[in-house]
């Protein structure tokens, strides 16, 4: 999306903001105006220049790295960026020396669940702009510098994001679904936040309250949480995707088997917020993604792998990358030796490392096979951590056959191409200048992902993980 239909979104989101303040009180607004001005979202940008120099530049649009490189930001913005033997600084600028360092496109993860969980546990009361702001700020600090969130978001994400695009950002981007649509007494969202639908008529309804809301895409859920849940019917699921469509959103589906992808794909889903987890994909669902313009959205490896690492004392518990950002409340639950015990009793625990096998196998068969792909990690719920489970995902895309730089550029540039924004995702003249400064090679060794020296969002340094 061109930057001027994106200020043209922003102001008509801010002037929807204002207008839902208004009808919840002058007083509830001001607040919230005020926490967001607080929290940088929406204060004036501030005229100044900065320049880096001497670093290898990784662009996230997959093109070879770039040694002893250079970048110009201006007012939030890269101005140049090229050989530092073609550098001409402006005068007054800032200059910071990264001889030795490397630099990324701040990381996308296009499957987040935003500010419901509070020191392990999930209720819709918890998300408030405080908890929200709270989980942005984690996701920066571990380089993630913008999410997607699918479906569980209450009404206050739409202030809080049209003030995001009005201006210069200090915290996490953020995308979202709003209130995802859970079929009644099915699998999905969060009690409190997401109302079920019965009907078709209730689903279409749902849709367009969310599209009235400015939502940037529709999700849903068709899960039977492996035969103990009613599924959404495929006359619900049609509607849906139609309805959407109506309104000009692309549509996700959380899904879990194959024949569910398989249906949904014929009837014009966009994207797929898993990989298929029950058995090997076909061809036939290979070739119809790829005549659909289908996307793998996000494959959400580190999410099936956390069903069952916590089954024992999982080996991150000890990290300190992953102890910084964790409460120690959560830490202490998810270190009890009971409820490791209790997690590896349950019926399916042996079943989740082949759905994990699967997943794997699955995303590197459709990239493999030119289908659109994203990158996501389903962070947000118990036991799934922002920004620390982007880093993981990272590491198991790696071991399920993609290359250090595949995975940089599906968490970088492919992911901003699925949402559309031609200011992120890459690291190129005239894009925001999101970035992460990282210590050693993630090309040599996608670990070196987790060696942050320093993340910028904006042109603007914020509070990172490192020590």
């Amino acid at each position: 999306m061109q930057a001027t239909a994106w200020a043209r979104r922003a102001r008509d989101f801010a002037a929807a903001a204002l207008k839902a303040w208004a009808s919840h009180g002058r007083r509830q607004g001001l607040a919230i105006a005020a926490a967001a001005t607080v929290a940088g979202l929406g204060a004036p940008a501030l005229a100044e220049v900065t320049v880096l120099r001497d670093f290898t530049l990784i662009d996230g649009s997959g093109a070879p790295p770039a040694p002893n490189s250079a970048m110009v930001i201006d007012n939030g913005r890269i101005k140049w960026v090229g050989p530092a033997s073609a550098l001409k600084a402006p005068a007054k600028a800032q200059t910071i020396d990264l001889t030795g360092k490397y630099v990324i496109p701040g990381l996308i993860d296009l499957h987040v669940h935003l500010g419901n969980v509070v020191d392990m546990v999930q209720d819709g009361a918890n998300f408030t702009l405080a908890n929200v702001e709270s989980d942005l700020r984690t996701y920066a600090s571990y380089g993630v510098t913008t999410v997607q969130s699918l479906g569980t978001d209450g009404d206050l994400i739409f202030p809080l994001r049209a003030q995001q695009r009005a201006g210069r950002p200090s915290l996490t981007r953020v995308y979202t679904a709003g209130r995802g649509l859970v079929f009644k007494g099915g699998y999905g969202g969060v009690p409190g936040v997401n109302q079920p639908v019965a009907n078709v008529a209730e689903a279409v309804a749902a849709v367009n309250a969310q599209a009235d809301h400015g939502v940037d895409l529709i999700k849903f859920w068709l899960d039977d949480e492996l035969g103990t849940m009613p599924k959404m019917p495929p006359e619900m699921t049609k509607a849906i995707i139609d309805a959407a469509h109506k309104r000009h959103l692309r549509v996700v589906a959380h899904i879990f088997y194959l024949e569910d992808a398989k249906r949904l794909v014929a009837q014009g889903v966009d994207g797929l917020a898993h990989s298929v987890r029950d058995q090997p994909i076909d061809a036939a669902l290979i070739e119809a993604m790829k005549a659909k313009g289908t996307w793998q959205l996000a494959e959400t490896l580190s999410r099936e792998a956390s069903m069952f690492a916590y089954g024992e004392r999982a080996p991150f518990l000890d990290d300190p990358f992953f102890r910084r950002s964790v409460s120690a409340k959560s830490l202490a639950v998810l270190e009890n030796a009971e409820r490791q015990k209790t997690i590896a009793s349950g019926v399916h625990f042996h079943d989740y490392p082949r759905f994990l096998e699967t997943a794997k196998q699955n995303t590197k068969r459709l990239a493999d096979a030119g289908v659109n792909y994203g990158f996501g990690t389903d962070s947000g719920p118990p036991g799934r951590f922002p920004g620390y489970f982007a880093h993981w995902e990272l590491q198991l895309m790696v071991e399920a056959g993609f290359t250090p730089a595949q995975a940089l550029a599906t968490a970088t540039g492919q992911a901003a191409r699925f949402l559309g924004a031609k200011d992120l995702g890459e690291l190129q003249a005239g894009r925001w200048a999101d970035l992460v400064v990282l210590e050693a090679d993630p090309l040599a060794d996608i670990k070196n992902t987790r060696k942050i020296v320093a993340v910028y969002i904006a042109g603007r340094k914020v509070a990172s993980v490192r020590p």
